[in-house]
């Protein structure tokens, strides 16, 4: 198996909830265990968004995201923002890596000034510490000069700055089409295999010129 086989993955208050969603779903697919972390206000953006409304308490969030994904049992599994306990919390058991997707600059500000208030800035914190994998999906529109200096922050600090920003020259013909341009390059960048998109060249026509 290529890849980290168990992955922290965070959903903040960014517009964008429909690529956590597709995420989680692809690492469910590629047999990962998934820790799920998510802020009350990307619930309510999920709520907007999507047709999918989360119960509150994360045991019954769990399993309504196991059967949503057809996961195995154990195989998601979903903490409480205050669940100090829970693996993502400690350098001792954290997954290999950690995808805040989407990730809201606010967010992205508590990580960029280590702020651990709540389980997601705590497994963000522990992710870097570590050296560990650490992907960071903002998404926003215009970015201000605060947001830039947090970005650069991080890059420096070794996290993976990946914006929210489908590219066209797979010629998309649905909104399912651009979510996955943006997922398929959050698994590119943790090695998991994936076929939603070609990698740039693998169709090439050879030109006689």
């Amino acid at each position: 198996m290529s890849g980290p086989e168990r992955i922290t993955l965070a959903m903040t208050g960014a517009s964008g909830a429909q690529y956590g969603l597709r995420l989680l779903d692809c690492l469910v697919q590629e047999e990962r265990e998934v820790h799920f972390l998510i802020s009350k206000a990307a619930q309510l953006v999920m709520a907007t968004e999507t047709d999918v409304a989360l119960p509150a308490k994360p045991q019954a969030m769990q399993a309504f995201l196991t059967e949503y994904t057809g996961a195995a049992p154990g195989q998601i599994r979903v903490f409480g923002q205050s669940d100090w306990m829970a693996p993502p919390a400690s350098g001792s058991s954290a997954p290999a890596a950690m995808v805040v997707c989407p990730c809201s600059t606010g967010t992205l500000s508590a990580i960029a000034t280590g702020a651990c208030n709540n389980l997601i800035e705590r497994a963000a914190d522990v992710a870097i510490k570590e050296r560990r994998t650490l992907v960071l999906v903002p998404r926003e529109s215009p970015f201000s000069s605060i947001h830039l200096e947090n970005m650069l922050k991080l890059s420096n600090l070794g996290a993976t700055i990946l914006p929210a920003a489908p590219g066209f020259y797979h010629q998309p013909q649905t909104v399912d089409d651009l979510i996955d341009f943006v997922v398929a390059r959050i698994l590119n960048t943790l090695s998991i295999p994936q076929d939603m998109l070609p990698r740039w060249g693998e169709h090439h026509l050879v030109s006689d010129e």
